[in-house]
């Protein structure tokens, strides 16, 4: 009887196996080649080991990353450094695998090698190393999506992105004197602009002088001199020093 309970349970047991789901994961039961379209997620599943298995995947943030020579509209080469970000969208797990199989992240890297090419040979390379970079990263991000539909469909594109470009020698080179030849100009222009608001402000002062001169000869007439002289002496009259003044009969001057 015993023995017949242990052969029982060894039967069961190899019907039955368990796989545990963790957290950021998706599980798919593939049963005799065919994959079931319900994903689980976070749990234990159960199934038939002899006739079924259970593939699991990240629906977590994945980045590949690659280092490949993109070409560039004149003919040159342009080493990069390139990251694409993607996740696969959990529900539609099972038709990734269906089309793609486990090997999924080789067509994405297809697509992005023929889509790059495609988009970079529209641009200069001077681009890639510009405010241009994120227009082209766009571009290659929309045509991958595109050529990833054709395929099949689960697979969100996040980002591409080009971390590191390296110009060959020569041009590197042109673009580092034209940036520093821009860097002179705009230091000569703003070392111009100071010597005009300077010279500006000296025709001013000096316009305001004239002017004031001007309004002074204007306003001192001889009346008017002759009326400040004998107010001079008025006054002087009440001090207590001893004076002499010396005149022409005319305008007197003092000497104290």
């Amino acid at each position: 009887m015993k023995i017949k309970i242990v052969l029982l349970i060894g039967a069961l047991g190899l019907c039955s196996s368990c796989a545990v789901i963790k957290p950021g994961e998706a599980g798919v039961k593939q049963t005799l080649g065919k994959f079931s379209n319900e994903v689980s997620t976070q749990g234990t599943v159960f199934y038939n080991p002899l006739v079924s298995k259970v593939i699991k995947e990240s629906t977590q943030t994945q980045n590949i990353k690659l280092i490949l020579t993109l070409p560039s509209k004149e003919g040159l080469s342009v080493n990069s450094e390139i990251s694409i970000l993607y996740r696969l969208e959990q529900n539609k797990i099972p038709s990734v695998l269906e089309h793609l199989g486990q090997g999924y992240e080789s067509i994405i890297t297809s697509v992005f090698r023929s889509a790059s090419s495609d988009v970079c040979a529209q641009f200069y390379a001077k681009d890639m190393h510009s405010g241009m970079r994120a227009k082209i990263e766009e571009e290659i991000k929309k045509k991958m999506e595109v050529n990833l539909k054709k395929q099949a469909d689960g697979i969100e594109l996040i980002a591409v992105l080009m971390k590191r470009i390296q110009l060959p020698m020569g041009l590197a080179n042109s673009i580092e004197r034209k940036l520093q030849a821009e860097q002179d100009a705009m230091r000569m222009e703003f070392v111009l602009q100071q010597a005009k608001l300077e010279a500006e402000r000296k025709v001013i002062n000096a316009k305001g002088e004239r002017d004031a001169q001007k309004i002074l000869s204007e306003g001192l007439t001889q009346e008017i001199i002759k009326i400040r002289s004998i107010e001079a002496f008025n006054k002087l009259s009440e001090s207590t020093n001893s004076k002499i003044i010396i005149t022409d009969g005319k305008t007197p001057l003092l000497i104290e």
